[in-house]
C-alpha cells in the first residue's frame, strides 16, 4: 500500500505526492484520493457511478479525503464534489490527475501509466545536461506546427507528429526539441501556460502513452526533448485549482499578490502543501514521460513579488526553487533545469551550495532584447549603437546563459523575425542571416522559434501551421539552407561550444573598430580556435585587417553572403595566408564570416 509521509508533504520536502494523491487504478478497481482540509464533504462523481454521488471519508489526520471504487476502469471520467461549509459545491477536476478530457469538457480521466515501455535506455544512459555539448533547441508548439487540416482545431496526435517531425530535427541540425507547456489547459489561445491538470498531458494531441512514445521516438533519433513547465500561477477556471476546498488553498488569499499580471493566480510558494505539488509534478515528466529537462516559466515572478524588484523578494518563492532544484537534480542528475528569467538578480545558476538558485542555464533575455533592438535600427544609426551588441559580453560570465529567440518575440504585433528587419526583402533576408550567423558564434547555448528558420513573413499564431509554402520561393528556400547549414556548422565545430562558460572561450578582435558596425571575436576551445566576423551595415564593402599567430592561417566555414544562401558572394573556402602575421579580409554589406584558426603549413 502507498503511504503519506505527512511531514514531507506539509513542510514542502514531498516530490511523490502524485503517487498517494488522485485517482489510481489498483488490481480491485481505483482508489481516489484529495486533499481538501476546509471541505464540508466531498462527494467523488464518475462514469463509474452514472455521475451519481459516492461519499468520501477523511482519512489520516482529516484533511485527506479518500474511497475506493471496484467498478472504475481506465479511460472512465471523474471528478470531486466538493462541498464549501456554506453548503455550496463545485465539481472539480483532480489536481493529481493523470488525463483530462478534451475542453471544453474538464473531467479528470482514469489512466495507468505503466502500459508504455521505453526503449531508450542507450540515450538515457549517455545523457547529460549539455554544458560542454552543442545545445541547439527548436522551440515548438505542438499543435501548430503542422496541421493535417486548415481548422484551428485540426492537430496530429503525439505519434503523428513525431513521425513528421523528428528527421526535420535530424536533418536541420536541431540536438532538442523544446516543447510549449503540455499540461492540460482549457484555452488554445493561452499557449498552455494557464494550466488546469498540472499531471495531465493535453488530450488535444493524444494520451498520455502516445506522448511518452513521442519522447522515445525523439530519443531513438538523437533528439533530446524539453518541457516548458509552469509553477508560478494556473488557470482561475473554478473547476480547477481556484478556491478548490472553498478556501484559497493554493493560492494567495489576497488579490494584491494573489493575481498575476496575466490575470491567472498566483500559487502560494510558501506553503507546503504546494510546495509537495508542483515539484511533485515537475519530478513527475521527468519521471515518467523521460523529458530531459524543464524551462521554468517567470521565474523572475518567484524571485521578485510579482516580478517586480522594488516591491522585494519572495523569500519563501526563492526558498521553494532552490529545494526543488535540490531535489530535481538529485533524483535526475542528467537532466537540465533552465530559468526563463529576466530580472538581474545575481546567481541564478549558481550552485545550491554557494547560494545560488541551482539552475543549468538561464535565459539570456538582456541579449534578445538589445540584438532585437539593434537590427530594427536603420543600418547607417547601427555605429552609435555599438553598444547594443558589446553589453552582452560585460555580463555574460556571471552566468550560464542560453540565447533564445522565442515565440514571445513573433506574436502580439511584434511581427515575424523577418519583419523586424528594415530594407527590401532582399536586405531583410541578409540580415536575417546576419543575425543568426552572429547568434551561433556567440557564446551560450542556443534556442529558436519554430517558423524562424523559414524567414516566415508573419508572426507567429497557434491557429494555424507554419507558412511551409514559403519553401517554394528560392529565396526562402536559401535562407533555410543557410539555417541548416549554420547549424551543422555550430554542432561540428568544438570552439563554438566547448568554452562556453570559460572566459578563455571569447575576446574580441579588432578588425575596422573605427566604424561602429564592424565586429570581430575569438571562439576558443580545447579543439582549437574559430574567428567571427560580422557586418552590420549597407553601402560599399568594407576591408579590415587581422593579426594573426604566426604560422597560422584562415579557413571560411560558412558565409551569411554566398550566393546558395541568397547572396552575392560566390562561395569559396580559400586561406587566406596571413602576410607579415596580418591578413587582410573584405566584408560585403550585411554579411557574417566564420573562420577557423589552422597551421598554414600542416592545414590542421
Amino acid at each position: 500500500m502507498i503511504r503519506m509521509d505527512l511531514h514531507a508533504f506539509y513542510t514542502g520536502t514531498a516530490f511523490d505526492a502524485h503517487k498517494f494523491l488522485g485517482g489510481r487504478l489498483t488490481e480491485n478497481g481505483a482508489v481516489f484520493r484529495t486533499f481538501a482540509p476546509a471541505a464540508k464533504r466531498i462527494s467523488l462523481i464518475g462514469a463509474f457511478c452514472n455521475w451519481e454521488e459516492i461519499p468520501m471519508e477523511r482519512e489520516l489526520d482529516g484533511n485527506f479525503w479518500s474511497c475506493t471504487v471496484p467498478e472504475a476502469r481506465a479511460g472512465m471520467g471523474y471528478k470531486f464534489r466538493i462541498y464549501k461549509r456554506d453548503g455550496s459545491f463545485l465539481d472539480h477536476c483532480d489536481p493529481y490527475g493523470y488525463w483530462m478530457e478534451l475542453r471544453p469538457h474538464n473531467a479528470s480521466i482514469l489512466w495507468e501509466l505503466g502500459n508504455y515501455t521505453f526503449h531508450d535506455e542507450a540515450w538515457m544512459q549517455s545523457r547529460t545536461a549539455g554544458l560542454d555539448r552543442p545545445v541547439n533547441l527548436y522551440e515548438l508548439h505542438a499543435g501548430a506546427w503542422q496541421k493535417p487540416g486548415p481548422g484551428p482545431a485540426d492537430w496530429y496526435n503525439y505519434e503523428d507528429l513525431a513521425r513528421r517531425l523528428i528527421p526535420y530535427l535530424q536533418e536541420n541540425g536541431y540536438t532538442h526539441v523544446e516543447l510549449m507547456p503540455l499540461s492540460e489547459h482549457p484555452s488554445d489561445a493561452s499557449w498552455g501556460y494557464q494550466n488546469t491538470g498540472f499531471f495531465s498531458p493535453t488530450s488535444r494531441y493524444g494520451t498520455p502513452d502516445q506522448l511518452m512514445a513521442f519522447v522515445d521516438w525523439c530519443h531513438q533519433g538523437g533528439i533530446g526533448v524539453v518541457l516548458d513547465f509552469v509553477p508560478v500561477h494556473f488557470a482561475v477556471d473554478d473547476y480547477a485549482l481556484w478556491n478548490y476546498d472553498g478556501t484559497a488553498l493554493y493560492e494567495y488569499p489576497h488579490r494584491d499578490v494573489g493575481v498575476s499580471q496575466w490575470g491567472s493566480c498566483n500559487f502560494m510558494h510558501s506553503r507546503g502543501e504546494v510546495r509537495s505539488f508542483l515539484q511533485s509534478a515537475a519530478h513527475f515528466w521527468l519521471e515518467q514521460y523521460h523529458f530531459d529537462g524543464l524551462r521554468m516559466d517567470a521565474v523572475r515572478n518567484l524571485i521578485y513579488w510579482q516580478g517586480d524588484p522594488a516591491r522585494g523578494e519572495n523569500g519563501g518563492a526563492i526558498s521553494f526553487l532552490r529545494e526543488m532544484n535540490r531535489g530535481l537534480k538529485e533524483r535526475h542528475p542528467t537532466a537540465f533545469l533552465a530559468a526563463e528569467d529576466s530580472s538581474a538578480h545575481p546567481g541564478v545558476t549558481a550552485p545550491l551550495e554557494q547560494g545560488g538558485l541551482g539552475f543549468h542555464y538561464k535565459w539570456d533575455m538582456g541579449w534578445m532584447n538589445d540584438t532585437l533592438a539593434y537590427f530594427a535600427l536603420p543600418p547607417a544609426e547601427r555605429k552609435d549603437h555599438r553598444d547594443k551588441l558589446t553589453f552582452s559580453m560585460h555580463y555574460f560570465p556571471q552566468e550560464r546563459y542560453l540565447l533564445p529567440l522565442s515565440h514571445d518575440e513573433v506574436v502580439h504585433g511584434k511581427g515575424s523575425i523577418l519583419e523586424k528587419m528594415p530594407g527590401t526583402l532582399a536586405e531583410k533576408l541578409a540580415q536575417a542571416r546576419l543575425l543568426y550567423l552572429y547568434m551561433y558564434t556567440h557564446p551560450g547555448k542556443k534556442l529558436d522559434f519554430m517558423g524562424n528558420e523559414l524567414a516566415q513573413p508573419r508572426e507567429w499564431g497557434e491557429d494555424r501551421q507554419l507558412e511551409w509554402d514559403v519553401l517554394g520561393d528560392p529565396a526562402h528556400q536559401a535562407f533555410h539552407r543557410f539555417r541548416r547549414d549554420l547549424h551543422w556548422v555550430y554542432r561540428s565545430w568544438e570552439p563554438l561550444w566547448g568554452w562556453d562558460y570559460q572566459p578563455e572561450g571569447f575576446q574580441w578582435a579588432d578588425l575596422a573598430p573605427e566604424r561602429g558596425d564592424c565586429f570581430a571575436f575569438w571562439r576558443r576551445g580545447e579543439q582549437g580556435t574559430m574567428l567571427a566576423l560580422c557586418r552590420f551595415s549597407g553601402g560599399e564593402d568594407v576591408t579590415g585587417t587581422l593579426t594573426l599567430p604566426e604560422g597560422t592561417a584562415l579557413e571560411l566555414l560558412i558565409a551569411s553572403d554566398w550566393d546558395f544562401y541568397g547572396g552575392p558572394t560566390a562561395s569559396d573556402t580559400r586561406l587566406f595566408p596571413a602576410q607579415g602575421g596580418r591578413v587582410t579580409i573584405t566584408l560585403p554589406p550585411f554579411s557574417g564570416r566564420c573562420y577557423r584558426l589552422m597551421e598554414r603549413e600542416t592545414g590542421r
